[in-house]
């Protein structure tokens, strides 16, 4: 299951190269941390941080150029992503 998204990215050496922002209906959220990057047959996947503290996963296809959020994953109260892996966690 996936929604389509409008996505606010970088256009270095091509266009789309990496998300800065994305709108989920009229909620627009500012992208914090890229955790991952990874490319399929027919598109490339961002991991990201938003600045809501919860982790999507963010679909690009440049053959449609079109965004998908595929994945959403809700931090904890305490902004974390799980457990010692949050803020004020140590090494």
């Amino acid at each position: 299951m996936s929604t389509r998204v409008k996505v606010d990215a970088y256009a270095g050496y091509k266009a789309n190269q990496r998300p800065l922002a994305f709108s989920l209906g009229e909620k627009r959220l500012g992208i914090e941390k890229i955790l991952d990057q990874w490319y399929g047959p027919d598109h490339t996947y961002f991991k990201v941080e938003a600045e809501d503290a919860n982790i999507y996963i963010l679909r690009y296809s440049e053959a449609d150029d079109h965004w998908d959020v595929v994945f959403f994953k809700e931090a904890d109260y305490h902004g974390e992503i799980s457990p010692g892996m949050g803020k004020g966690a140590s090494s």
